[in-house]
């Protein structure tokens, strides 16, 4: 069974958006959710933003040694 893993977006504000920018931020948090809710169902992995760099969390998520070469490394395209 796959380890439900906890990816609620967090948002922190220092100061009260507007009204706009408050049905903006509202918008773009429920397409976020409803996208992961999406991938959960269909399981695949997703990838958020943890303690400064992208992670991919999911049974079937790409593991490091499957990829050697990293993407700044390999600018041969």
């Amino acid at each position: 069974m796959a380890r439900k893993e906890n990816c609620a977006m967090k948002i922190t504000l220092k100061t009260m958006p507007s009204k706009e920018s408050q049905v903006i931020l509202d918008s773009l948090q429920k397409a976020v959710t409803q996208a992961l809710e999406r991938k959960r169902r269909l399981g695949h992995y997703v990838v958020v933003w943890r303690e400064g760099g992208p992670v991919m969390i999911g049974e079937d998520a790409p593991k490091v040694s499957e990829n050697p070469v990293s993407y700044e490394a390999d600018r041969s395209f």
